[in-house]
């Protein structure tokens, strides 16, 4: 592990870099927010206005991909959708440093999150994220990830590799197993419409305010690739499971965007993307920053045993719902 890159961030740094970005006095008050990746900071200017400051974790996102968050995010504000935008910083941008550390600074926005959603409310998240795709598909974001097997996943699966962290008894099946579950799920990938997408939309990222609609918020993990990525990880179970409301969220959906349905034969091959996904961050986590570890068990021999039975038993699932998309 080596030192954390936000180890010189302390809190007259990031007051002043606040107040020099925003023209703004703040207040003695410096807040830290639970966050794994990034570092996020609450504080008050004089007018009691409350703001929060995120410092992107160095490394992670190039300038470029961070400037397409904010657009994506501007684009969507541009059309009424309820997020929360980046305030403009000074030099007309969104984005400044400290330490040569980017951030970028938002005005606080409260609310509550939902644990189980009403028919209504699946209708009401199906129209925010048909109009969130259609604003999707009106723009680029060349500097963001391609979410497709041999992009995302097998990069994640280099970056395990290239830091040693199976245990070399298991490399072998872990490898065989990712290799021959990529290599099934690729095709389905081909000649598949893509946008651009929230990314990481589940059930945290939406919050509730009352008399107003569903906010849908950190657009930190955002990528290309297929719609259906920001509707699967609402839904409470496996694909099967939860056929209402998958058809609620499609009908509200398709009042603002058109749907290809052949694509839910993709939730399973990305849920098993997801769970790649997960071991690659957990092991950014580890080697960039081991104070915010999110498994205690990570890199042990028994928890890549039971990452490598998971997979198995996803490959096993989308083998069954491939065969039902093709009887």
């Amino acid at each position: 592990m080596t030192e954390s890159p936000f180890s010189r961030l302390d809190p007259e740094a990031i007051l002043s870099s606040i107040e020099r970005a925003t023209g703004r006095r703040l207040l003695n008050i410096c807040r830290p927010h639970a966050s794994y990746i990034n570092r996020v900071y609450e504080v008050q200017d004089e007018e009691g206005n409350f703001l929060v400051a995120k410092f992107y974790r160095p490394g992670r996102w190039s300038r470029e991909a961070l400037e397409d968050e904010h657009k994506f995010v501007a684009d969507c504000a541009d059309r009424e959708l309820p997020v929360i935008s980046p305030l403009p910083l000074a030099g007309g941008t969104s984005l400044s440093s400290c330490e040569n550390i980017l951030f970028a600074v938002y005005p606080r926005c409260g609310g509550r999150l939902v644990d189980e959603y009403t028919d209504e409310q699946w209708l009401e998240l199906g129209r925010l994220l048909g109009r969130l795709h259609a604003i999707g598909g009106l723009g680029q974001a060349p500097g963001r990830n391609r979410l497709h097997p041999q992009q995302t996943s097998r990069t994640q699966v280099d970056y395990l590799r290239a830091n040693d962290l199976i245990p070399a008894h298991l490399l072998p099946e872990f490898i065989d197993v990712v290799d021959e579950l990529l290599e099934t799920i690729t095709p389905l990938f081909e000649g598949v419409d893509v946008v651009r997408l929230h990314g990481d939309c589940h059930t945290s990222n939406l919050i509730h305010r009352p008399g107003e609609s569903f906010f849908i918020i950190d657009f930190d993990d955002m990528v290309v690739g297929p719609p259906i990525q920001d509707l699967w990880m609402l839904l409470p179970g496996y694909l099967e499971e939860s056929r209402l409301e998958l058809a609620l969220l499609l009908e509200g959906y398709e009042m603002f965007h058109s749907f290809d349905r052949s694509t839910l034969t993709l939730v399973e091959p990305l849920r098993a993307m997801r769970f790649i996904h997960y071991m690659s961050w957990c092991a950014k986590q580890y080697i960039e920053d081991g104070a915010t570890l999110v498994n205690d068990d990570f890199g042990s021999p028994a928890y890549w045993q039971q990452e490598i039975a998971d997979l198995k038993d996803q490959a096993l699932v989308i083998g069954e719902s491939l065969g039902r998309a093709l009887s």
